[in-house]
């Protein structure tokens, strides 16, 4: 994932995406405090960053050096749904980008990361959608679930927290997505779907998924791979 994250269609598309929520969600707010949760090997702190002042948390002991390496903050250790070592009610955005899938206890921990946000603070989250495509990818990937966007929501609720909208993103290559996935089934092929593209492909895959800022938070898209949600403290 490290070294895929900077140029995978995936990892690009989502950010750019991402982007335009967080623009979104943040305007007009002077210097917003921003955390991220379970930042991985750092592949959206360079964006998150400059939206606004950023601390990150993230379990893995080698993720949390290749983040450090990468951003120069001080990436501290953190285990969910324990208590995350950062200020209470001090954030205005805090990101949960496809770990709550990881975590066993998902509303513990939702509750834990609610504690953080300031009085006017927001959390997006993203997590991979639609139980029935379970694959090998998520076994690979030490997934404890896939959500539906009434799943997610009433984990957010169940936390004590508000949510504001919600919808499925990775839509317009769910069609191929699916497609792919029934063919591993029936073809018996385990294998992750991490693999980089050939570049043009690649940019072909990052190009129509990228499309996607333009659509999501404006229209109420029928299906995806992904769900996303902002919430805030009820």
């Amino acid at each position: 994932m490290a070294s895929n994250e900077a140029t995978h269609w995936w990892f690009a598309g989502r950010r750019a995406i991402l982007g335009t929520l967080i623009g979104r969600l943040l305007a007009g707010r002077p210097a917003p405090r921003i955390l991220e949760v379970g930042c991985g090997s750092g592949g959206n702190l360079g964006l998150l960053a400059r939206f606004g002042r950023l601390d990150a948390v993230e379990h893995d002991a080698q993720a949390r050096a290749l983040a450090r390496a990468r951003s120069g903050l001080d990436i501290r250790p953190a285990t969910l749904p324990g208590d995350l070592p950062v200020t209470d009610s001090a954030y205005d955005l805090v990101a949960l980008l496809d770990v709550l899938e990881h975590v066993e206890q998902d509303r513990a921990a939702l509750e834990a990361i609610g504690r953080k946000l300031g009085p006017d603070g927001r959390l997006l989250v993203t997590v991979p959608a639609m139980p029935w495509l379970w694959s090998a990818h998520d076994v690979a990937h030490h997934h404890h679930r896939r959500y539906t966007r009434a799943s997610l929501a009433a984990a957010l609720r169940a936390a004590g927290l508000e949510v504001e909208r919600i919808g499925y993103f990775n839509a317009l290559l769910f069609p191929l997505a699916v497609a792919g996935r029934l063919a591993k089934r029936l073809t018996g092929d385990r294998r992750a779907d991490d693999a980089l593209p050939p570049r043009p492909v690649n940019a072909l895959l990052r190009a129509v998924f990228a499309a996607e800022r333009h659509l999501i938070g404006r229209l109420r898209l029928p299906a995806g791979l992904s769900v996303y949600a902002v919430a805030r403290r009820a």
